[in-house]
């Protein structure tokens, strides 16, 4: 039975074949005829659905609860606090503060104008004040912050309103220090490249300070230097107030790159270490060479000069005269000071010098300060590096206020820069060597953060 069944089928099969084969186009026409069948069949099966028209409606009504009202009069007695920031100036009043700070509150001004701890805002700029104020512009609460010394703490004066008056406390605390990174690109000088990068003045100039024995920062400058900086922040109450010490710093000068970091060099069981300037710290090259050396490379804090060591075109001689100096176009009145230790010679008037002060740094070497508006020191007193030792002036023979500084050897007028490159320096003591290394490989690496800044901003 189960072999007649498979011939059955096969015979059915060759046949099928066959008949395809030989009726290929009516069978294709009879194949579309019964699938367009299949769907005239579906779609009239799916048009026995009810119409929407005709199916039953049924409304449904529910009670919804309203939202309460809100009295006006509660709503206006609600309490609302603005909060407002400005920076004093030293003309300020006590109404022109107020006003700035968007408060309008006679009390608070007459307080203010007379109470002896919050007069301290007037007359004085910088200071950065905080007010809180009620919706109608009354005072609240009124706070200031700022530094008034070197002793690492902050004043904060709070001038507040209670239900007898307002009052005033004065308050000091210890400022929080702060890294901060940033770098830059000399474009057209250092202070527009900071300026740029955000860099606090103070910062560009130490900067300038501890590179100027490597770099003249005056006349070497090009366009495309670059420098990168990590710096302290002070700051109270998470405020910045001012800026710190230069923590590291990396500057690249036509090509070649010179770093420095700050380190306090503590040497074990030196009876007199407390007299030994490496105590108090100070800035070395990152391979343990201090940049303090002998004789700053400047007797002023980075400054334009006006005129180099070289031959000119004298302005009151009329005459070509070798300048056996440098010029230091600044402000009178800007502080002059001693390049290194030593005696001075003579403080007074002289010639073309006009107010004119001679230190003598010993081995036959005396550094001279001209046309100075005010001497500070006497003859024969012992100054040492960074003294002050007057102001820049225009006595004796001169156009405008400047410094016209000498470094004499041997009565021989030599250029300072070059005293200052050779002057002696001291490495790192053998007893730090191994803090030293451990804190410079942490400054290398916080001065690449802080160069990879620019790169990013660039992008």
């Amino acid at each position: 039975m189960i072999n007649r069944l498979a011939t059955a089928k096969n015979d059915f099969l060759n046949y099928s074949s066959q008949t395809i084969k030989q009726y290929p186009k009516r069978i294709t026409a009879l194949l579309v005829v019964l699938m367009l069948g299949g769907g005239g069949g579906s779609f009239a099966v799916a048009n026995f659905a009810p119409d929407a028209s005709d199916l039953p409606v049924r409304e449904v009504v529910e009670t919804v609860q309203s939202l309460p009202i809100i009295d006006s009069d509660i709503l206006g007695a609600q309490s609302f606090k603005l909060f407002r920031s400005e920076t004093t100036r030293s003309s300020d009043t006590a109404d022109t503060l107020l006003k700035r700070l968007g408060v309008d509150d006679a009390a608070a001004t007459a307080f203010i104008r007379t109470d002896a701890s919050a007069r301290l805002l007037l007359g004085r700029s910088g200071r950065s004040v905080t007010a809180e104020t009620a919706t109608n512009n009354s005072l609240l609460k009124l706070s200031a912050r700022w530094t008034t010394d070197d002793s690492g703490d902050f004043k904060r004066l709070v001038v507040e309103k209670t239900p007898q008056g307002f009052q005033s406390r004065l308050e000091s605390a210890p400022l929080t220090a702060t890294s901060q990174l940033a770098s830059g690109t000399i474009q057209t000088s250092l202070f527009a490249a900071t300026d740029d990068a955000k860099i606090p003045d103070a910062i560009a100039i130490q900067v300038a300070e501890i590179f100027s024995s490597d770099i003249d920062f005056h006349r070497a400058l090009r366009k495309g230097d670059r420098f990168s900086v990590v710096y302290e922040s002070l700051e109270g109450d998470g405020e910045s107030l001012r800026s710190g010490r230069v923590l590291s710093a990396e500057f690249v000068n036509n090509g070649k790159t010179f770093q420095a970091m700050w380190f306090q060099d503590p040497v074990a069981g030196n009876v007199s270490a407390s007299l030994d300037n490496r105590n108090k710290g100070g800035y070395f090259t990152l391979d343990g060479r201090s940049l303090r050396r002998s004789f700053l490379a400047s007797p002023m804090e980075f400054s334009r000069i006006s005129s180099g060591f070289k031959m000119r075109f004298h302005p009151i001689l009329q005459t070509w005269k070798a300048h056996l100096g440098i010029d230091y176009a600044a402000p009178t009145g800007a502080p002059v000071r001693s390049i290194g230790n030593g005696t001075v010679e003579f403080a007074g008037v002289q010639n073309g010098f006009g107010n004119v002060v001679f230190i003598n740094h010993g081995n036959n070497r005396v550094t001279v300060y001209g046309h100075l508006s005010r001497i500070n020191v006497r003859k024969g007193q012992a100054v040492s590096q960074s003294h002050n030792i007057g102001a820049v002036g225009s006595t004796g023979w001169a156009t405008g206020p400047h410094l016209h500084f000498e470094f004499r050897i041997n009565g021989k007028p030599t250029d300072p820069m070059t005293i200052a490159r050779q002057s002696e320096a001291v490495s790192i003591s053998a007893t730090a060597k191994a803090r030293f290394d451990q804190a410079a490989a942490s400054s290398r690496q916080a001065l690449v953060s802080a160069a990879s800044m620019q790169v990013a901003s660039a992008q």
